[in-house]
């Protein structure tokens, strides 16, 4: 309950009482993806803690919404491991990709599974209806030569997968190591797709194809509109979309920033010209920016200085104009028939499924509802501050201050900080509203969520910093950002924590091995040696670090120096790890090699492994006490009162 009154009670830091439980965020929260129209039908993925992760199909008609596969059906690719575009949906007709066996099904009004593909070591992503030839067209990674020894990784190729399952699944494109988003024209005469091969990620360095379809569904006339491989300058392309009329049009970074294009006779033209990114890192498959409400208007999402606006383009005169400031982390915009959905969020609002209609925004499904009032909410106060060794170099964080109505700290102290290194790293942290960052704003902690150097959102160049610079750049920046604070007067210096997950629990781990600012450190499925990494992973990230650290093995030296479990003498601060005993990204024994060498050491260590989580969790009790779990080491490491109700962890040599 909110406090009516004026007065706050004085209480330590970290230890005021909450409303924002953990089990929050599993007992309410869902995970929004992959919204689509469909005429006047919607359709949208629910990931469910609540039911081990479950992604569940939504389809809602006049309002009503119904589950299109009981539990414990879950549609999810596992294509690049990160998956997307796991369904399509076209003139009511269902196609689905289905977790446990990743093939693909045509779903029936009966609710009856048809199997379009053979079982098999394949995965498939990115589903288009090309109906013409009565086939999917999709990415399929094939797995098969690589389980019986024969290849060093999987095989992507653009297939087709015939409708009535009559025929094999036929290899339309082939030879990169990696495609995405293949597209039909209008006339049904052109496919148009992006492709990408080592040492490249997609954000480095695309390639835009479009090729002439004939009536039996051969390609010919393959033809490169954009992302030349022998330039000088390497060119990231996102998203090819037909317009109604007939002419594509893509995103591409060719003058830093990622910019809206229009292929036309022969040649890319602007459309839109802005200091801005009309695009964001394609990390799973069927990402989208914008979408065609019609020929002549499109909405698009972009993003400047970390907010993300929404915004209405004029073709005929190449005007944009904002839309509506209610959100500020917008994605996965899907556009048809003067329509479209969108999943929107803002710092005090859950993240929405979004419908577009007529320049009105209506909700139509929420990822949680707020079962406190919003003044309990720490906004975000977006800072920029100098870093790297000279200070001449400039990173951004979004600062959140400790927020309860019914608590205030004692006026001679300061907050302890938990400073967050998003994922990727080549990602970006986002201003929408954190159930996670709320826990502990709510508690008395202030929490700095930094977008490094290497960030996106901020221009290629800005992107390109952390290029042979992981693990220095990065590290920097979180240190900086810790110290910044403390010179303002808002955290306290002996009660410094650094968290993340992925790449930024590897930034993490880092700090704590090559700095001294932080006290405490919290790795969720985190790196701790960057030549397993290298040697281990799978196919989408085999060759990501040739640009973060350095081709691998000529650069083992410097894969050695950057990796912190080659460096355990120089950590001297508590540490717990979280990892999955699934993860195929980040494998256990990097997280337990670290525990291994800390205990060894004598320093307070704690592990909580879960068995059936992979590189991220998904399962609501496993979410819910990783959260707690990182409450408990806090409070015993920092020394201040924490929840009673909490089941402790072990913490050696605490």
């Amino acid at each position: 309950m909110a406090n009516t009154s004026n007065t706050k009670q004085t209480a330590p830091y970290g230890s005021w009482p909450s409303v924002i439980s953990a089990e929050l965020l599993t007992s309410q929260n869902l995970r929004l993806a992959e919204p689509r129209l469909d005429g006047d039908t919607l359709y949208w993925l629910e990931s469910r803690p609540q039911e081990q992760g479950r992604s569940a199909l939504v389809r809602q008609v006049n309002g009503q919404k119904t589950d299109l596969l009981p539990p414990p059906y879950s549609i999810r690719s596992k294509a690049h491991e990160y998956g997307g575009a796991s369904y399509c949906v076209d003139q009511g007709e269902v196609y689905v990709i289905l977790q446990d066996d990743q093939r693909v099904y045509q779903l029936q009004e009966s609710g009856d599974l048809k199997p379009l593909t053979p079982e098999g070591d394949f995965r498939y992503a990115d589903l288009r209806i090309d109906r013409q030839h009565q086939r999917l067209i999709c990415v399929r990674e094939d797995h098969t030569l690589k389980k019986q020894g024969q290849a060093e990784e999987e095989t992507n190729a653009l297939v087709a997968v015939p409708l009535d399952a009559s025929q094999a699944v036929s290899v339309l494109v082939e030879g990169d190591d990696f495609y995405s988003n293949p597209q039909i024209s209008p006339n049904h005469q052109q496919l148009s797709w992006l492709c990408w091969n080592h040492p490249s990620m997609p954000w480095d360095n695309t390639q835009c194809y479009i090729a002439d379809l004939d009536q039996h569904g051969k390609l010919s006339n393959k033809t490169l509109i954009a992302g030349d491989p022998a330039a000088a300058n390497q060119e990231s392309v996102f998203q090819p979309q037909w317009s109604p009329d007939g002419d594509l049009y893509l995103v591409s970074d060719r003058n830093n920033w990622w910019n809206l294009y229009r292929y036309r006779n022969g040649e890319l033209e602007t459309v839109i010209e802005k200091d801005a990114e009309f695009a964001t890192p394609q990390w799973v498959f069927g990402m989208s920016t914008f979408g065609f409400l019609n020929s002549q208007q499109v909405l698009a999402t972009y993003t400047q200085q970390g907010r993300w606006y929404l915004g209405l383009i004029d073709l005929q005169n190449s005007t944009l104009t904002q839309v509506s400031k209610n959100y500020s982390d917008i994605s996965t915009i899907n556009c048809a028939a003067n329509q479209a959905l969108f999943i929107g969020g803002a710092p005090d609002q859950p993240a929405q499924i979004v419908h577009y209609q007529q320049g009105e925004l209506s909700a139509v499904a929420e990822s949680a509802q707020l079962d406190f009032g919003r003044e309990e909410i720490s906004l975000p106060q977006p800072i920029s501050f100098a870093s790297g060794p000279d200070g001449q170099a400039q990173a951004h964080a979004f600062y959140y201050p400790p927020t309860n109505t019914l608590c205030q700290g004692p006026a001679d102290e300061q907050p302890p900080l938990i400073v967050l290194g998003h994922g990727g790293p080549t990602g970006a942290t986002e201003t929408s509203f954190n159930l996670k960052i709320q826990y502990w704003t709510n508690r008395g902690f202030a929490v700095l969520d930094v977008n490094y150097r290497g960030s996106t959102g901020y221009g290629r160049e800005y992107r390109e910093q952390l290029k042979n610079q992981w693990g220095i750049a990065d590290v920097e920046d979180v240190c900086a950002g810790a110290e910044y604070l403390v010179k303002q007067g808002l955290a306290n210096p002996e009660q410094l924590a650094i968290k993340g997950s992925s790449a930024g629990g590897y930034t993490v781990l880092a700090a704590l091995a090559f700095g001294n600012t932080f006290k405490a450190g919290t790795s969720l499925y985190g790196i701790g040696d960057l030549e397993t990494l290298a040697r281990d992973t799978h196919k989408f990230e085999a060759r990501y670090l040739d640009s973060l650290v350095g081709p691998y093995p000529q650069d083992q030296a410097t894969y050695q120096s950057r990796s912190p479990i080659n460096h355990i003498d120089q950590l001297n601060c508590p540490a717990i790890f979280f990892q999955g005993l699934d993860d195929k990204v980040v494998p256990p024994n990097q997280a337990e090699a670290m525990v291994a060498a800390l205990d060894n050491k004598g320093i307070p260590v704690a592990y909580v492994p879960f068995a059936g989580e992979g590189h991220g969790f998904r399962q609501g009790p496993n979410i819910q006490r990783a959260l707690e779990a990182e409450y408990y080491f806090y409070s015993q490491v920092f020394g201040f009162e924490g929840d009673s109700a909490i089941e402790p962890v072990e913490i050696k040599n605490i």
